[in-house]
């Protein structure tokens, strides 16, 4: 069962990218009072966890609907976070950040950040391999350490600075492409 939770909380964890979020997050939130901090912080867990859940539970029920299979979204995934992770690989450290818009924890943070293409394709993915108790598990775990790593974005800023965020989040970009490559292969295999 631990092997199992691994399973699925390691490609979360790259999916969701924490470390990446709080660069996002202290970009956006220059100058934001901590109190709005909090909750923009709780918006965003909450979105992202309500959109996740949603995917979890009703994702296959969907894709029934529509007559998508899972090895069709496995490719169209796969693509998109390559494509996700390419932009990230080759973004621009010089560009500015997007300015502060209100309720950005719902907006971008929640939706599509947290919740985005390579989270709900990480999930549907996982809670047909490894089981979806597990993957709920690993989801709740990683919201976790997403709120925990907004709670401490400002220390983490300074330990790490903003040259080692942005390293960090190219390592974890890498290994997103990684996976949405094995994505990718495994569709067509299936």
């Amino acid at each position: 069962m631990l092997e199992h939770f691994i399973q699925a909380f390691i490609p979360l964890f790259v999916a969701i990218d924490p470390i990446g979020l709080v660069a996002i997050f202290l970009a956006l939130g220059r100058g934001t009072p901590p109190a709005t901090k909090r909750r923009i912080t709780r918006q965003a867990t909450l979105t992202g966890g309500g959109v996740a859940l949603l995917f979890l539970f009703l994702g296959q029920s969907m894709f029934g609907a529509l007559g998508i299979t899972v090895s069709d979204f496995q490719i169209a995934g796969g693509l998109i976070l390559f494509i996700l992770a390419a932009q990230d690989l080759i973004h621009s450290a010089a560009e500015e950040p997007a300015p502060l818009v209100e309720g950005f924890g719902v907006v971008p943070l929640g939706m599509p950040l947290i919740a985005g293409p390579a989270t709900i394709t990480t999930l549907l993915l996982l809670a047909n391999t490894v089981g979806v108790w597990q993957t709920l598990a690993a989801l709740v775990v990683n919201l976790g350490i997403v709120a925990l790593a907004f709670g401490y974005s400002d220390w983490l800023g300074r330990k790490i600075g903003p040259t080692g965020l942005r390293a960090i989040s190219k390592i974890i970009s890498m290994l997103l492409a990684a996976i949405a490559i094995n994505m990718i292969r495994r569709g067509f295999a299936g």
